[in-house]
């Protein structure tokens, strides 16, 4: 779907009462279940969410307590892809600075280059 047709759709939505949205997400969903669909999975917390909403949905729960607990669980998602994000970024970080593991004992380093290889000068034997 090309981006002037989202938001499109999106001022549409924005403009409509919280019942009158569930109403165009069943027909959303109506139209995917008939024509297939291409939409990304949920992440594992967005199927709770959406889980949560539907049980209040069906419970005949006010619209307006639906949305707050809505807005409450996506702060919690928000607040869960932070920490991931960040968890992942100190997996990178630590990865770039492991440093090989020193021998074991009883095995032989593996030789050092010449001192010329390196671009150093050979030791002169005084100090």
């Amino acid at each position: 779907m090309d981006e002037i047709l989202r938001k499109r759709i999106e001022r549409k939505l924005d403009g409509l009462p919280e019942d009158k949205a569930y109403q165009v997400l069943d027909y959303l969903e109506f139209l995917e279940s008939k024509y297939g669909s291409t939409a990304r999975s949920p992440t594992p917390i967005e199927r709770i969410a959406e889980g949560v909403g539907d049980t209040m949905r069906a419970a005949r729960i006010p619209a307006q307590a639906i949305h707050g607990t809505m807005n409450a669980m996506d702060s919690a998602g928000r607040v869960m892809q932070g920490l991931m994000e960040a968890g992942r970024a100190a997996v990178e970080e630590l990865k770039g600075s492991v440093t090989p593991a020193p021998p074991k004992e009883g095995t032989e380093p593996p030789p050092s280059p010449p001192a010329e290889e390196k671009g150093q000068e050979p030791p002169t034997g005084t100090a």
